[in-house]
């Protein structure tokens, strides 16, 4: 019997879901440190529940367009044209949703931080990935000469 090895419609669909998901958690748990600095420095110890809830909705939002309109930008093998476009598009997103949601009291300064810090979340993100396909390909290789080595006695 013979196995096929490629990913069925559904597997590749449930990785894009599982990317999506880690990514939403990823970048709110960013955006809501920047929102907690803020509400400390300003004096406040409280963080709005809805301003929260906000934030999360749109990391998921923000997270289907990175991945299914913008070939899933911070994980790209290279920057592009699309994968520059996407950062920037879905940064100006984040900081509409923040401003109009008022998460940083209306402030257009608090408002370009915060679009900066996301580019900034973006870049790190990329490399991060970056570094990750390295050291799993070196794992495969390592595993592979294993294999062969195992295989030819």
């Amino acid at each position: 019997m013979k196995q096929d090895n490629k990913l069925t419609l559904w597997e590749k669909y449930l990785t894009h879901e599982i990317g999506i998901e880690f990514k939403a958690c990823l970048y709110f748990f960013a955006i809501l440190f920047f929102y907690c600095v803020y509400r400390i420095v300003t004096g406040l110890k409280t963080a709005e529940i809805a301003h929260m809830a906000e934030m999360i909705f749109t990391c998921y939002i923000i997270g289907y367009i990175q991945v299914y309109l913008f070939g899933n930008f911070d994980e790209a093998e290279k920057p592009g044209l699309l994968e520059i476009s996407g950062a920037l598009i879905c940064t100006v997103l984040y900081g509409a949703v923040s401003y109009f949601g008022n998460w940083f009291d209306h402030k257009i300064g608090m408002t370009l931080l915060l679009a900066g810090y996301i580019l900034l979340t973006y870049i790190c993100v990329f490399f991060i990935y970056l570094t990750k396909r390295r050291i799993d390909d070196k794992k495969l290789n390592e595993e592979l000469k294993l294999f062969q080595t195992e295989h030819k006695k």
